[in-house]
């Protein structure tokens, strides 16, 4: 399709029938610009825009206009990852029953990772699978979760462990709508950025220690740049390994202590890429103990995440117990053994099933104190 200039970057994600763009622009959402993006989308005369009531206050009613189809509901669910479990999940599929919403319909997540990943799960699972666009408006959702069709609600006992693996029909990034993002959550988008330069490309990393304070600044060629970098990087992994069977999992790294952070911690203590910034750091320092990252390497991190605003240290101690127990929840646990994604160089890491646990004991209790 032709795309209008407010586009400045498409990147396409290479899964055969189930492709599609990432379309990467200033002013996207503005509702002529969003009906052009959308036009091809929805097949059916349905819609369900599923958002929350801080997102869609500031943009819901110029997506609402963009949307062609003849029905067009929403469903606001309360904001923050505690609600991204299967209370929201249930609502949202109450609202879309008693709407009368048949296979045909479209639903568009407008919001950061939580919105998004309910959204898809609801996407994923209502009458066996309807189409799906993601709308993220948040750093972090635009350089990871709203990429590459993991979707997914949180359970007590872990984070992500109900979901699916599901594609967007597309996703549209509108690099403008970042300007009205606290600076805390602005800062935790950019860890993934970071993640991205760490696990496979040195180049990449380079670039963010020579152009962090421009992207702390919002400056908008260089967030362009660093959200197409992150994006192509990300569709290159998930085109070779969709479902996480082997490449995919570096893309967790920092994830696994991040996530276990979360947990323990309560989900609202920390924002998710604050967690991660601290996951990254922990992972680095353990590949260092393990002679596999070198000290200078690992301290380049620490600055780079500390230059983003970023925590490299939790703000207060956590149960070292409580971590262990929510690290062995981790997703990449098989046959009962951790596989962790440990860094070899910036821009390479590895994923790493034998390591001495007491060390990795060491390290959590070190860091929990």
């Amino acid at each position: 399709m032709t795309y209008p200039p407010q586009v400045e970057h498409v990147v396409k994600l290479d899964l055969g029938e189930r492709s599609y763009p990432i379309i990467i622009g200033q002013e996207l959402l503005q509702t002529e610009v969003l009906r052009i993006l959308l036009a091809n989308v929805g097949s059916g005369s349905q819609g369900m825009l599923i958002s929350n009531d801080l997102v869609f206050g500031l943009f819901g009613e110029q997506v609402l206009d963009a949307l062609g189809q003849a029905q067009v509901d929403m469903f606001l669910m309360r904001d923050g990852e505690a609600y991204k479990n299967l209370e929201s999940y249930t609502q949202a599929l109450d609202a879309l029953m008693q709407q009368g919403h048949n296979r045909s319909t479209c639903v568009y997540a407008l919001g950061g990772g939580v919105v998004g990943d309910l959204a898809g799960f609801v996407a994923a699972t209502y009458q066996r699978g309807v189409n799906f666009v993601q709308i993220p408006t948040t750093l972090l959702s635009q350089v990871d979760s709203s990429v590459g069709g993991k979707t997914a609600v949180n359970h007590p006992l872990g984070k992500n462990m109900i979901g699916a693996f599901y594609q967007p029909q597309s996703v549209v990034i509108d690099t403008h709508v970042l300007n009205h993002l606290p600076d805390r959550e602005y800062a935790a988008g950019l860890a993934e950025v970071i993640k991205y330069g760490v696990i496979a490309d040195q180049e990449f990393f380079v670039w963010l220690e020579d152009n962090m304070p421009a992207l702390v600044d919002k400056d908008p060629k260089a967030l362009g740049y660093a959200i197409k970098k992150s994006v192509e990087t990300k569709a290159e992994v998930v085109a070779r390994d969709e479902r996480e069977g082997g490449v995919r999992a570096i893309l967790n790294f920092g994830h696994t202590f991040g996530h276990a952070i979360e947990n323990v911690s309560g989900y609202g203590e920390y924002l998710h890429g604050e967690a991660v910034a601290i996951g990254m750091i922990m992972a680095g320092e353990f590949s260092c103990r393990l002679n596999m990252f070198d000290r200078k390497m690992q301290e380049r991190l620490v600055r780079l995440t500390d230059a983003a605003g970023l925590p490299i240290a939790l703000r207060k101690a956590l149960d070292v117990a409580e971590l262990v127990a929510a690290i062995g929840m981790d997703k990449k646990v098989i046959d009962g053994q951790l596989r962790l994604i440990l860094a070899r160089d910036l821009g390479t890491v590895e994923i790493v099933a034998e390591y001495p646990h007491t060390q990795l004991r060491d390290l959590l209790s070190e860091y929990a104190g």
